[in-house]
């Protein structure tokens, strides 16, 4: 297994959980851990059949390391975003398998983003939303922009760019912007159970539900239909598609190969 400084990964039953490991730092964002971040994440699409993103301590991650190569002020954002930011989160979106995030506490700034980014985020109820960056003078970045509106609607995404208020993970859940809340005793054996759920699950098929549904933005419904039938029909020629038929007709549990 790969060692990293800024964070941790373990593969383990198909499952890779890498944790964001600054806890000191409420697991700020700097540029070896977005470089580890993007390390991590591609290798465990590629050996593993879940990834899941959860951070050390306290918080699932405080956003931009402010105190990172000195003045914050005299950064260039706009070659931090391009070059270091996007090849994580395309990491995490193209990633072939699915992606969680398990979010542990706070997710501000950058962080709550990167959080977003994820196929399906799970929160513990402690936990909150923060879009911090009017604070500061910004706008929402790290796909802040991108996923705030298709993932709550346009009225409750500007409300939360604008006003940098923090939204709770029940909230959140309420206003479709995350899966699901879970109360803090069970938090961490639900979001294992969800991630042992998928590592056994048609890995094949969950990848095409990725690509289908991200891909859908694109498309006109005459193109998402095409695609539909391009990607199911790649699916009908896996071993998962077989082995469930079978274990339908035989009425028992199927046992998915992930190929």
């Amino acid at each position: 297994m790969k060692d990293y400084q800024t964070i941790t990964l373990e593969i383990d039953n198909d499952i890779a959980t890498l944790r964001l490991n600054r806890p000191d730092k409420m697991n700020a964002l700097n540029t070896l851990m977005r470089a580890e971040i993007t390390d991590a994440v591609t290798y465990g699409g590629r050996h593993a059949r879940v990834v899941v993103l959860t951070g050390n301590g306290k918080a699932f991650c405080s956003g931009q390391d402010l105190s990172d190569g000195g003045n914050a002020t005299a950064l260039d954002l706009e070659r931090v975003l391009r070059d270091e930011y996007v090849p994580m989160l395309r990491a995490i979106t193209d990633c072939p398998v699915p992606t969680i995030s398990a979010v542990n506490g706070p997710a501000a700034g950058a962080g709550a983003n990167l959080a977003l980014s994820a196929d399906v985020v799970i929160a513990t109820e402690r936990a909150y939303f923060l879009q911090a960056f009017t604070r500061i003078g910004l706008i929402p970045d790290a796909g802040g922009t991108y996923f705030l509106p298709r993932q709550m609607g346009t009225a409750k995404a500007m409300g939360a760019a604008l006003f940098a208020e923090p939204i709770s993970a029940r909230q959140a859940s309420d206003w479709g912007m995350i899966w699901e809340a879970v109360g803090d005793d069970a938090f961490a054996a639900h979001w294992q159970a969800r991630a042992a759920h998928l590592a056994q699950g048609p890995t094949q098929a969950y990848g095409h539900i990725k690509a289908a549904i991200r891909g859908s933005w694109d498309n006109s419904m005459d193109a998402q239909l095409d695609l539909e039938a391009k990607l199911q029909g790649s699916c009908g020629q896996s071993r998962d598609f077989k082995e469930g038929v079978l274990a339908f007709l035989e009425k028992r549990p199927a046992q998915f190969e992930g190929r």
